[in-house]
């Protein structure tokens, strides 16, 4: 397991670093939405229902519209200025009995490991609470934003047990639960005669989900029955990608092409140069953004070469008109990415 936060466990005098792990995984089968004729993957973009052109994630903010109808944005600038506890310490406030706590109120659970010079303190925070038969209510800031949490034991492990806030869940408002039903004695007893007789010990490794399994066995029967094609690769260096690949692959052409122009001017023995005096050659690469599950930000990326360094700096802007017809997309103004690759010679 990948720890996903790090920090100490407070509760008086006592500090125990520990280190923090989710305690559950999703087993769900999940599935891309692909085109039947092809295989071809389903991609989505993030168009204005304004203006009708898509937009990058650089333009989008946050927006909360009011139930009058106004709207208001958020930017970055705006976030940054709401109080946000980013310390990484989990604050006993109390110590409650464990029947108090609603199981309504569970979130996403998490394992404590403690550090190697911790297991002391972690281990009377842990049987202390397992002697007394109380729950350590805590607050903690997970990505940034303070929630409130538990601190239970399972087994010889303590659980961060996250919590939603009590105004978050629902009060069961339905008329017919306001009205009295009339029981009688025998239907109540044989009812509890009933649950009596069913009762058993709970065991979750007797559950198992059905559902899944009959899906993946579906799966591997469409295999081995052949019923399989090799999933098609993307296309890529096309005007729709916005890729990792895409961006290295027009700096190599950006740095082939310097290169090749170095070479031509050094063997035409006239003694002229290229166009910039210093000896360096410029060549500019675009590539329309696609709309891809991942943002990518703008970068620049410093390679060493042999004589000389290249310097690449990306940045998004939109396409002008004449180069979406340039790129046979008149119908559509798609942000581009451009990128500028300078090789200086010594």
């Amino acid at each position: 397991m990948r720890a996903i936060w790090s920090g100490a466990v407070s509760f008086g005098l006592v500090s125990v670093p520990i280190k923090v792990y989710s305690a559950t995984s999703n087993h769900d089968v999940r599935f891309h939405q692909v085109h039947g004729e092809d295989g071809g993957r389903i991609r989505y973009k993030r168009t204005c229902e304004v203006c009708g052109e898509e937009v990058t994630y650089a333009d989008i903010v946050k927006g909360f519209e009011t139930p009058d109808g106004e709207l208001i944005t958020l930017d970055d600038g705006d976030l940054a200025s709401l109080p946000v506890r980013t310390g990484h310490e989990i604050d006993v406030i109390e110590f409650v009995p464990n029947d108090q706590i609603d199981p309504m109120l569970f979130d996403k659970s998490y394992y404590l490991e403690p550090e190697t010079k911790a297991a002391k303190p972690y281990a009377l925070l842990r049987e202390a609470l397992a002697e007394t038969d109380r729950t350590a209510v805590v607050k903690v800031a997970l990505r940034q934003r303070e929630t409130l949490a538990l601190l239970r034991v399972r087994g010889k492990a303590i659980v961060l047990q996250t919590l939603i806030w009590q105004d978050e869940i629902r009060e069961p408002e339905f008329d017919i639960l306001a009205g009295e039903v009339d029981l009688k004695p025998q239907e109540l007893k044989m009812a509890s005669s009933l649950v009596e007789s069913m009762g058993a010990d709970f065991d979750p490794a007797e559950f198992h989900d059905e559902y899944r399994d009959a899906m993946v066995d579906l799966i591997e029967a469409k295999k081995s029955d052949g019923d399989a094609r090799p999933a098609p690769a993307a296309e890529t260096g096309t005007d729709d990608s916005d890729s990792m690949s895409d961006l290295l692959s027009a700096l190599q052409a950006s740095v082939d092409a310097a290169r090749s122009t170095k070479a031509d001017a050094g063997s035409s023995g006239s003694g002229s140069r290229s166009r910039s005096g210093s000896g360096s050659t410029r060549s500019r690469s675009r590539s329309a953004a696609a709309d891809t599950d991942a943002e990518e930000a703008p970068a620049e990326k410093a390679t060493g070469t042999s004589g000389g360094r290249t310097r690449s700096r990306s940045t998004t802007a939109r396409t002008k008109p004449a180069e979406t017809a340039e790129a046979g997309k008149d119908d559509a103004k798609p942000a581009t990415t451009r990128r500028r690759s300078t090789r200086r010679t010594a």
